[in-house]
């Protein structure tokens, strides 16, 4: 089950890497190349969207006592995607306020609007790098977990090897216990016999 998890966590890292560079590059482009760009982050935004639906599943079947980690991986997963639409939807508007602009006659090349939109860019690439390298933490920490999880899988494997040789070892000492048994049980009854048949051969030399 924590293996399907990490597969859709592996893909929803991929895919909000690639939606976060989209969104940095939107207000850079040409108009057309822009309306592109938007359309193709609006279908990807619907991925990740699913991919978080995909992942709550998988965290309600995972056991309570287990659940707690997914649960908090997927708060820290729900909020990433609330910033993405919330930049993304940043990111429009400052491409709608630049056709508008173009489509009014005004370039916006004044001085002010310039430092404006250099400030702007700056903060948004920061937070771009810093988002990427969660994302690349993350990646590790999923790496690192499964694994962990092949290592607990192989000495499970180890040990149930081990148990299933105890148990053979245990059959044949129950095996050689029976058969010694049989011959032990054998032995007494011959005893027994001999026991009787003195006996009665005895009685009759008596009354003889």
């Amino acid at each position: 089950m924590s293996s399907d998890f990490e597969g859709y966590e592996q893909d929803f890292a991929v895919l909000t890497a690639e939606i976060t560079s989209k969104i940095a590059r939107v207000p850079r482009l040409p108009p057309d190349e822009k309306k592109q760009m938007v359309a193709n982050v609006e279908k990807q935004l619907e991925e990740a969207k699913e991919l978080l639906e995909q992942m709550d599943l998988e965290v309600r079947e995972i056991p309570p006592q287990s659940r707690g980690m997914y649960s908090n991986r997927m708060r820290s997963y729900k909020q990433e995607m609330g910033k993405l639409e919330k930049d993304f939807k940043r990111s429009r508007i400052a491409y709608s306020d630049e056709v508008r602009n173009e489509l009014l006659g005004d370039d916006g090349n004044s001085s002010e609007n310039q430092l404006i939109k250099l400030r702007e860019e700056r903060a948004h690439l920061l937070d771009n790098t810093e988002r990427l390298e969660r994302s690349s933490r993350r990646l590790e920490a999923g790496y690192q977990i499964a694994v962990e999880t092949e290592q607990i899988g192989q000495e499970m494997l180890e040990n149930l090897s081990h148990d299933r040789e105890k148990i053979q070892r245990a059959r044949e000492r129950l095996r050689e216990t029976d058969a010694n048994l049989g011959k032990s049980s054998r032995v007494l009854t011959g005893m027994l016999r001999r026991s009787k048949k003195k006996s009665a051969t005895y009685s009759s030399r008596c009354i003889a």
